[in-house]
C-alpha cells in the first residue's frame, strides 16, 4: 500500500512516499480502508523526533494519527462493526499510520462516523474532539454558569472546545489574533481577546477552568487568572507526575517529568488551583458521543484546507506554519 514514512528524525525532508506491506489484522482489530487523514501539530513533533520519549517508533514509520474511511476486515472477536461500516478514529499511540491507505485499529478506539459529515470532515474530528471532551468534560467537568478561557480559539482544539463549551453551558473567552474574531464568535466566544495587541490578565478573571494550548509564559499567566479552586488544563507540557505514573514511565523519565513541571506545580500550588497535563488518549465510547453531538448540530467541524494524498509533505509544511485555522486534513481517496 502507498504511505508516507519517516525513515529518520528531523524535518520534512525525512517524509517520504513508500510502498508499505499491508496491516496485519488481530482477532481485536477492525481494518480501515482509509478515505482521510486528519493532520496536527503533534505529526510535526513526532516526525522531528521530540515525541520519542512518550511515542517511541521503530524507523520506518507511518506518520498520522487520526482517520475516516470504510472496514474492510474484522478481527474474529470484533462484535461492533462490519464489513462496509463507515468509521473514524483516533490512532492509539503504538499504532500510528493516518498517511497511508489502510490501517488497523482496535475495535475500541473506533467509532461510526458522524452521518451528517463527509469523510475529509470527519477525519478533522477525533484528536481535536477527543482532546477537548477529555480537558472540559472528564478533567474539569464543565457545567453550566463557569467561566471557562480557551488559548488558540482559531486552532484545531480551540475551534473544537470552544463549541464544546458552550454546549456544556460555560461562559467562554478565547484568544486569537483580530483576523480570526468573526470565527470564534461564530462558534459561541463571548469574549475574545487579541493576543497580537491585548494582554488577556487584564480582561480574563475568575476563571473556573483554562484550557492552554500555548505552553510558556501564557502557561504561567493562565494561573493568574483563574479563581481560588480554579483548574488548569495544559496539552504542551510540561508533563507532571501523573502523566508519568499513566504511561508507566521509567523512574529516569518520570524525575525528569517531576522536576520539568516542579516550576508550575508550585505556582499553581500558591495559587490554590489544580494544574493537570493531558495527553489525550483514544476512545470509541467517547467518539460515539462526540458523532451524537455533531449530528444534533451541536458542534460543527472547522476545516481549514484539503490536501490531495501525494501533497502529503505540503500539508505537514502548512500545519507547521501555523496559519491554519480549524484543521487541515488530507484526502486519500
Amino acid at each position: 500500500m502507498r504511505a508516507f514514512v519517516v525513515d529518520r528524525y528531523g524535518s520534512n525532508d525525512a517524509v517520504r512516499s513508500a510502498e508499505m506491506p499491508a496491516p496485519a489484522v488481530g482477532d481485536d482489530d477492525v481494518l480501515v480502508r482509509i478515505d482521510a487523514a486528519g493532520v496536527n501539530p503533534v505529526d510535526i513533533k513526532t516526525r522531528d523526533g521530540k515525541m520519542k520519549l512518550v511515542l517511541p517508533h521503530r524507523m520506518p514509520f507511518i506518520l498520522g494519527n487520526e482517520v475516516a474511511g470504510v472496514v474492510t476486515q474484522v478481527g474474529g472477536r470484533v462484535r461492533r462493526f462490519k464489513i462496509g461500516d463507515e468509521v473514524y478514529a483516533r490512532l492509539p499511540k503504538d499504532r500510528s499510520g493516518a498517511f497511508a491507505e489502510y490501517v488497523a485499529v482496535q475495535e475500541d478506539a473506533v467509532a461510526h462516523k458522524p452521518k451528517t459529515l463527509t469523510m475529509e470532515e470527519a477525519a478533522s474530528i477525533p484528536l481535536v474532539g477527543l482532546t477537548s471532551w477529555q480537558a472540559l468534560v472528564e478533567r474539569a467537568n464543565v457545567t453550566t454558569g463557569q467561566r471557562v478561557l480557551i488559548h488558540a480559539g482559531s486552532g484545531g482544539v480551540g475551534t473544537f472546545a470552544i463549541q464544546l463549551a458552550k454546549h456544556l453551558g460555560a461562559t467562554v473567552a478565547t484568544t486569537t489574533s483580530g483576523a480570526n474574531f468573526d470565527l470564534v464568535r461564530g462558534l459561541g466566544a463571548d469574549v475574545v481577546v487579541d493576543y497580537k495587541t491585548e494582554d488577556f490578565e487584564t480582561i480574563v478573571r475568575d476563571c473556573d477552568v483554562v484550557f492552554e494550548t500555548l505552553g510558556g509564559k501564557t502557561l504561567e499567566k493562565s494561573i493568574r487568572v483563574l479563581r481560588p479552586g480554579g483548574t488548569l488544563i495544559e496539552i504542551v507540557g510540561p508533563p507532571d507526575p501523573a502523566f508519568a505514573k499513566e504511561i508507566g514511565a521509567s523512574p529516569i523519565v518520570a524525575l525528569a517529568m517531576r522536576l520539568l513541571s516542579y516550576r508550575v506545580r508550585s505556582m499553581a500550588r500558591r495559587a490554590r488551583v489544580r494544574y493537570s497535563f493531558l495527553f489525550m488518549r483514544p476512545s470509541g465510547e467517547q467518539l460515539r458521543e462526540i458523532a451524537s453531538l455533531i449530528d444534533s448540530g451541536n458542534i460543527r467541524p472547522v476545516v481549514d484546507r484539503v490536501f490531495p494524498f501525494e501533497s502529503t509533505k505540503d500539508a505537514l509544511a502548512y500545519v507547521e506554519s501555523g496559519r491554519a485555522k480549524g484543521k487541515v486534513v488530507i484526502k486519500v481517496r
